[in-house]
């Protein structure tokens, strides 16, 4: 990996084809889609805008990969090898892949390099490792007969990936997917698919056999809608909106009755004690809890609870990080805060912000668009103090640097206020006491607790969420099964003794 401190240096190829089967293919219909830089605004290249037919050609590449067995019936340490030379492919790319992140997102190069591309190349290598360790199970039968259950991989998964993450969300699919035998086609967002474009291209450089591993570039109505209706696909793995999720469902139902795995994001609390010891530390944490990656993040803690004798404390803590968090050029080594999706997703989010102030919640800083002459799509990191938890700020996923403020006075307050939310992804508290953090990890109605550290786990947990956060996990040896079917298989014998 090129050193943090390096500028970066834009490869001179753009990945702008499709990978279906051994092809680099334009869409069917010869159509494009533009891809803007977050950060400049310009058009960076133009990606095939897939629709049914090309759908059609990836799951059949797909479906012919799984049925032929060359993959499927693999032996697992061979499985193993091929994906671990893919993770050697990738880890000698980084640099490229970092890039790629970055211009495709806005996201800054430091993060890229130093998150987005190492845990991807974890995730990877992780499922790899587990190839050969995915036990089944022998039955107490009697002595007649031999019972036993086994994994079968599921067939085509198709996976529809967001764009805040889009190469290690892809890996955290792909990775267990094809790990158990699996063929995948995998739409990812048509705002940000230069990595999951290239990780297809570099599969099939690394041995990974043709129709493993295909990537069709679009639109959510156009390929999104083809590949969740395909009668042809077994699963759909999603990480996006809840509106979307919801169509998948409707989708799957209306289709062949594939299963769907949801994550649907969150509107996070992150609860603070006063008998925390070192609220430097916590504010630290709630800081980039929100702010990092723009507050595209799933899991931000959006909501921070703080106890109310430390409520002013706290917050102007809170406010003096968060006035170190400067917007710059994403790929400047010394950036922090790179640059929002897109003009959309700003202009949205500049839309919750007004209404927050009509609502009557105190705004301490930001709200306003940075970086104008940039052309870029800049927030500045936004406070909302005295937020009332009915409020809209509190209530929706905003997906941008936009913290909501909820002062309380009691645990039972903070508890009731913490799990009064549609959503159940993630929730942290700081608190210097065993017992409430231990009554508040039983307590709190989320897939993930996190006590004096904000997401803290890592790719041996798995991740998702309860409620509206959606069903099904991602990460750990739990994401394996739910890309395979469980076998039962009984044989039945005479027997050579008398009974």
């Amino acid at each position: 990996m090129t050193s943090p401190s390096l500028p970066a240096q834009i490869p001179s190829r753009l990945p702008s084809l499709s990978v279906i089967g051994a092809e680099r293919a334009p869409a069917a219909s010869g159509e494009s889609l533009d891809n803007l830089d977050p950060g400049t605004g310009r058009m960076l290249n133009t990606l095939p805008a897939g629709s049914t037919a090309d759908i059609d050609r990836a799951v059949a590449a797909a479906r012919a990969r799984f049925e032929g067995g060359q993959w499927r019936d693999m032996k697992p340490a061979q499985r193993k090898k091929t994906m671990l030379a893919l993770a050697d492919a990738l880890e000698s790319a980084a640099e490229e892949f970092a890039v790629l992140e970055t211009l495709d997102t806005g996201k800054p190069i430091s993060d890229t390099r130093g998150v987005d591309v190492p845990l991807a190349l974890d995730t990877l290598r992780f499922y790899a490792e587990s190839i050969d360790k995915i036990y089944g199970e022998v039955g107490p039968s009697g002595p007649d007969k031999l019972s036993y259950a086994v994994h079968d991989p599921l067939g085509v998964i198709g996976a529809i990936v967001p764009w805040n993450f889009p190469l290690l969300m892809a890996m955290w699919k792909i990775a267990p997917a094809i790990a158990m035998g699996n063929s995948m086609v995998v739409k990812p967002s048509e705002l940000s698919s230069l990595t999951a474009l290239r990780l297809g291209e570099l599969a099939l450089e690394a041995g990974l056999p043709e129709g493993v591993l295909n990537v069709v570039t679009g639109t959510g109505p156009d390929a999104g809608a083809a590949l969740a209706l395909h009668q042809d696909v077994d699963m759909i793995a999603f990480t996006g909106s809840g509106p979307v999720g919801r169509q998948l469902m409707h989708y799957a139902a209306d289709s062949n009755l594939k299963r769907v795995s949801l994550e649907l994001g969150g509107k996070s609390p992150h609860i603070v004690f006063a008998d925390y010891p070192d609220l430097d530390r916590a504010a630290q944490a709630v800081a980039w809890g929100i702010f990092y990656n723009q507050g595209q993040v799933c899991t931000a803690g959006s909501r921070l609870l703080v106890e109310r004798s430390i409520h002013g404390e706290f917050v102007e803590k809170v406010l003096a990080v968060a006035r170190t968090i400067v917007p710059g050029d994403p790929l400047d080594p010394a950036t922090k805060l790179g640059a929002v999706i897109s003009e959309k997703q700003l202009d949205g989010v500049l839309v919750k912000i007004a209404r927050a102030q009509q609502e009557g919640a105190a705004l301490r800083l930001g709200g306003s668009r940075a970086r104008v002459e940039s052309g870029g799509f800049f927030l500045d990191p936004t406070v909302f103090d005295a937020v009332d938890n009915r409020a809209s700020l509190a209530r929706e996923e905003v997906f941008g640097p936009v913290l909501a403020v909820i002062p309380f006075d009691t645990p039972q307050e903070a508890l009731a206020l913490a799990n009064d939310t549609d959503y159940g992804l993630a929730s942290g508290l700081w608190t210097g006491s065993i017992d409430v953090a231990q009554a508040f990890a039983r307590r709190l109605r989320a897939g993930m607790v996190w006590v004096n550290g904000w997401d803290a786990c890592d790719i041996t947990m798995p991740f998702g969420g309860f409620r509206q956060s959606g069903f099904g996990r991602d990460r750990s040896l739990h994401a394996l099964y739910k890309y395979a079917d469980m076998k039962s298989v009984t044989i039945s014998t005479t027997g050579i003794f008398p009974a």
